[in-house]
């Protein structure tokens, strides 16, 4: 089975079994590609939000950790199993274990890209790059896990090292790579896809990175407030 059917498979199980909600802003969607995908991650449920409810074929960013045979029990374990499942130890570490045999394959299936940390990021860029020059769309969750959420949207800060991706897309191609806010509101089951932020070539890199990380956030931060209050006014969300 490729990669492709593989993902569209997984897509509608997931849609079907876990998600089942909406897409709003379709309007939005590109003509063309490619284009990266910048997300919230609503804890475990944004990944599959997003790629269950994106009529579009995505490569997701992942965490280097959970796509590491060595390391993807323990990850799963501190970041999911405890946590969101609530399976005490020791079961927890006998479950990630068991989970981690099936969720490496599946995330290597379906050609995530993993995010390492310190030198060996330059490889999750060097591929992250060869992806978007093959026409091939990405997602990325980049809020960072070390900071506080925000009790208004339930949002992190994000980090801007994805925001690279523009200017090491316009190095190598010459052309303007567009970044898509997909705002995950888990409570009413939707996704609200805003419109584009273009990667601006004119500008200083260093102040560029920071436009594209802060414009991204806020407008993510934003979308997640307004379906908030709408839900609470009873205002139907415009499709």
């Amino acid at each position: 089975m490729s990669s492709d059917v593989l993902y569209q498979v997984l897509r509608s199980l997931i849609d079907v079994s876990i998600w089942g909600g909406e897409l709003v802003g379709e309007e939005n969607l590109p003509r063309e590609g490619p284009a990266v995908y910048v997300a919230n991650h609503a804890l475990a449920l944004g990944p599959i939000a997003v790629c269950s409810s994106l009529p579009v074929r995505l490569y997701p960013w992942a965490i280097g950790d959970m796509m590491d045979w060595s390391k993807a029990a323990a990850y799963l374990n501190k970041d999911f199993v405890e946590p969101q499942l609530h399976i005490p130890p020791p079961l927890s570490m006998s479950f990630s274990r068991m989970l981690s045999q099936i969720s490496v394959r599946l995330l290597s299936a379906i050609e995530c890209i993993p995010v390492w940390q310190g030198e060996e990021l330059l490889e999750t860029y060097r591929i992250s790059v060869d992806y978007l020059r093959g026409g091939r769309n990405l997602l990325v969750f980049p809020e960072d896990p070390a900071l506080p959420r925000d009790e208004q949207c339930g949002i992190s800060p994000f980090k801007k090292g994805f925001a690279r991706l523009g200017e090491m897309y316009f190095e190598r191609t010459q052309n303007i790579l567009r970044f898509y806010p997909m705002a995950v509101h888990p409570g009413l089951r939707q996704v609200k896809l805003g419109k584009p932020i273009a990667f601006n070539p004119n500008n200083n890199p260093a102040n560029e990175r920071t436009r594209i990380k802060s414009v991204l956030e806020s407008m993510i931060r934003n979308m997640v407030l307004e379906m908030t209050l709408q839900s609470y006014a009873g205002i139907p969300l415009p499709h």
